[in-house]
């Protein structure tokens, strides 16, 4: 006999659970929570250099116990495998091993980051994420998505690894510029469009309140954006139909914002993104309020734009789209819905097919 044939059986990944801690002034608890929860972990700090300039790395590490890496230059422009590779290589020349966990404070890409490194060091250690940007604490932060981006398109590499808890300090958002801090709360509007008007309400009544900062709102807004986040990923959490719900806006914001080299923000892209798809949804018969209206009234009161930059071409978005993380053989598919509040289901898939003759009509409106 010269063939043999063995079949290993792979057990259900263990269920698992982490907390969400949501407060003001809760960033200097966190290392002591982690010590006197994780006792035997060896605790390392992934952050980037503005949230060291604004002390929020010292608010967290005051006694600057903790051996850190602090990404440089911060932002989207460091988000590639080069800093992976670095981050990797510093933290195995401090001789650290499962045993540690890696507490990422930041913004998304911080987190994305962090929870990259985090799932490919020594095979995987434990993450806390400690999201400091509208962003972040919306919705980056929750769900264990994980990645960097390639030359071509966003999050080309990344993986699936839940963290082990995650810490809300709205006084965190108290450091961001305005710009940031607007474009990050588009987030927030996608998850009231997509799965609860009542959500969507609360934003447009409290619009004054959350372009003041007021700490009460933003711990809502906090309870609010992890309630929805939490069950969208509890349904779904590899991101296998449901979940997409949470891309609404981003097909053609992402394209948009890659497009751009990053000079727009993630959360200006998604706006411009939602403005589009709600001009698809019109041509798809899903259509039958005034809620693209309502939307962008919303958006203007943020200061996003609705519109994209006369530089960036329908042909440099339609070629990105091609490389979407939904598309499948090079069709990018767009998740739809057909009131606020109540995303569209078709045969049980929760992201859409949109013919190419539809959205080039689409981009063709779509300039100032």
């Amino acid at each position: 006999m010269n063939k043999a044939n063995l079949t290993v059986k792979v057990p259900a990944t263990k269920e698992t659970s982490y907390h969400i801690y949501i407060g003001k002034g809760i960033l200097d608890e966190v290392l002591a929570k982690t010590k006197q929860e994780m006792p035997d972990k060896n605790i390392f700090i992934i952050t980037d250099e503005n949230i060291e300039k604004a002390g929020l790395l010292d608010k967290l590490d005051s006694e600057k116990a903790c051996p850190r890496f602090v990404i440089s230059p911060a932002g989207e422009v460091s988000k590639h495998l080069d800093t992976i590779k670095d981050i990797v290589e510093y933290m195995d020349s401090l001789c650290l091993g499962r045993d540690t966990v890696i507490i990422a404070l930041g913004g998304g890409t911080v987190g994305d980051m962090a929870g990259f490194a985090g799932a490919i060091f020594k095979r995987g250690v434990s993450v806390i994420q400690v999201p400091t940007t509208t962003v972040a604490q919306a919705d980056s932060a929750i769900g264990g998505k994980t990645g960097v981006d390639s030359s071509r398109s966003k999050n080309a590499f990344g993986t699936f690894c839940s963290c082990d808890a995650v810490y809300v300090d709205v006084e965190a958002l108290l450091t961001l510029d305005e710009r940031q801090y607007l474009a990050g709360l588009i987030e927030s509007v996608k998850h009231g469009l997509i799965v609860s008007e009542e959500f969507f309400e609360f934003i447009e009544k409290n619009i004054d309140k959350l372009l003041a900062r007021d700490i009460d709102t933003l711990i809502k807004l906090a309870k609010y954006n992890c309630g929805i986040k939490a069950s969208v990923v509890e349904a779904d959490p590899q991101e296998k139909n449901q979940r997409r719900l949470l891309n609404y806006g981003h097909t053609i914001g992402h394209a948009i914002e890659s497009v751009s080299n990053f000079d727009l923000l993630h959360g200006e892209c998604v706006a411009i993104g939602i403005i589009a798809v709600g001009k698809i949804e019109d041509k798809l018969g899903l259509l039958k309020d005034n809620r693209v209206a309502r939307i962008k009234s919303l958006l203007s009161k943020l200061c996003q734009p609705t519109t994209i930059p006369k530089n960036i071409s329908i042909e440099q978005i339609t070629e990105c789209l091609k490389m979407d993380k939904k598309a499948i053989n090079g069709v990018p598919k767009f998740v739809l819905i057909e009131a606020v509040g109540k995303s569209y289901c078709d045969n049980g898939q929760w992201a859409h097919e949109v013919g190419q003759d539809i959205i080039i009509d689409v981009l063709k409106q779509m300039y100032a």
